[in-house]
């Protein structure tokens, strides 16, 4: 006998579209078919899509920030906030600072996750100190243990990497077949913008995104696919804001290489004049992010994106910053100079309903390639398909059941995190998540976060779908 049969299911993949029953026995899916017997438990789907588990590739969770600077969400906040807004599986970063060790990053980050988690969770890493050790040691095991994907910057003071350092980390992720995620935006030119905007006195966060304007993206964009064609490894540009890097991914996609795309829901839903706030003011830091979002044309140019192939994942980049705080967002000097603001904004429960309103209830992408965008994808590119990703005999039984039809508001009153706003504060969206189940346990059911942080486990991860394997 099944555990649980989900009976009147509209099943809905990347690939397809169907009415079925599914049978779930110790967490798998072990049936599809018209009728998978008898179960101890029974859940109807009638009305309601069945989607797989979301999977949001790219969030910040109780990330180290210096400065006194803390960020709002935990594990334990963070993936109950995921929950509630249809995901399954998050990837936050374990940060390797100036000094450290790789594997003191990840111990320290295992703790800190240690029962904690409502959904499942696997790390990437984050190279900001790529010694001969580094390099040469301890990136090739943290591959070989399943850490098979790690961002690199190219813009912070504390994170930057020189070309040289580029190429050679580059390397590495060839020769150990790892995704290398890139956040492409120009240290120098950065630098000298903002030096020339506080000289002129333009110094609200409104004048944050005048500091990194897209002709900065798209420079280290191009610097990005270019190191990536001479070493010969797949990359991944995280967070795309507009059209002028999206010209440099298609450039290389057009000529056959694996560079692949991502944008979040800051692009779609938000512009520049968001930062403006009430009147130029603080409010303005709310919408602090980095790359910044940009303008009308950039949201048509991110949709056509989105439609056409040129971004592959579409994650949060959630990296949450109490407003009201003097260890976020509010932190001494912010207020009179946008460059102390914290970059980054909370978006990991919102990522999913944003995306099927402004897409799917809108007709701009179909159901299948939503769930492309925000599982399937993301299990492919970071060596979690076909367990994660899909709903397929096999595969843990993942679900978000959605209501195509409900419309909600936006509101910080409906949110699980624990940050203390929410940017899409009022915005009113069609389609909604209404249960959550992680391997056949529902976790999450009509705002109600019903499971433990004890539920999610730690995925180590294969090898990306890049390498072609």
């Amino acid at each position: 006998m099944l555990d649980i049969a989900i009976r009147n299911a509209e099943i809905v993949t990347a690939g397809d579209r169907i009415h079925a029953e599914i049978g779930i026995r110790q967490g798998r899916i072990v049936a599809i078919a018209e009728n998978v017997g008898l179960a101890r438990q029974d859940i109807d789907a009638k009305g309601l899509l069945v989607l797989p588990g979301g999977i949001d590739a790219h969030v910040h969770l109780e990330q180290p920030q210096g400065g006194g600077v803390v960020m709002a969400d935990g594990f334990e906040s963070g993936t109950r906030s995921a929950a509630a807004g249809g995901n399954t599986t998050v990837m936050p970063f374990a940060l390797q600072q100036k000094g450290q060790s790789l594997r003191e990053a990840v111990d320290a980050y295992h703790a800190a996750a240690k029962d904690k988690c409502y959904v499942d969770t696997s790390f990437h890493l984050i190279i900001t100190d790529p010694t001969p050790q580094v390099l040469g040691q301890e990136l090739p095991a943290m591959v070989k243990a399943g850490y098979t994907s790690f961002k690199v910057f190219m813009t912070y003071d504390d994170m930057v990497l020189n070309d040289r350092e580029l190429l050679d980390v580059f390397d590495v992720a060839r020769r150990e077949k790892a995704m290398v995620m890139v956040h492409a935006e120009g240290y120098d030119a950065i630098k000298y913008m903002a030096r020339r905007l506080e000289e002129a006195g333009k110094t609200a966060p409104y004048y944050h995104a005048e500091s990194r304007p897209q002709s900065v993206e798209r420079e280290a964009t191009h610097r990005a696919i270019s190191h990536a064609e001479l070493t010969d490894v797949p990359i991944t540009i995280v967070h795309v804001s507009g059209r002028d890097p999206m010209e440099q991914i298609q450039w290389a996609k057009k000529r056959g290489m694996n560079v692949y795309a991502e944008t979040c829901p800051q692009y779609i839903a938000l512009t520049a004049d968001d930062l403006k706030g009430l009147n130029m003011d603080f409010e303005g830091a709310k919408y602090v992010c980095s790359p910044p979002p940009r303008d009308l044309d950039s949201q048509k140019a991110i949709w056509e994106g989105l439609r056409d192939g040129t971004f592959d994942i579409f994650s949060s980049d959630h990296c949450p910053f109490r407003f009201e705080d003097e260890k976020g967002k509010d932190v001494p000097g912010a207020r009179t100079n946008f460059k102390w603001v914290p970059n980054g904004i909370p978006g990991v429960e919102t990522r999913l309903p944003i995306l099927f309103s402004e897409g799917v209830s809108k007709r701009l992408i179909s159901i299948e390639r939503f769930v492309e965008l925000t599982a399937t994808n993301p299990a492919k590119l970071f060596g979690l398909y076909p367990r994660k990703g899909t709903i397929a005999v096999g595969a843990d039984a993942d679900f978000t059941f959605w209501d195509p039809e409900r419309e909600v508001t936006i509101s910080q009153s409906l949110m699980h995190h624990d940050c203390d706003y929410t940017p899409y504060e009022g915005l009113a969206v069609k389609g909604w998540p209404v249960r959550t189940i992680l391997r056949g346990e529902t976790i999450a059911q009509e705002g109600d976060v019903l499971g433990a942080p004890t539920d999610g486990e730690y995925l180590e991860r294969g090898t990306s779908r890049a390498f072609g394997n």
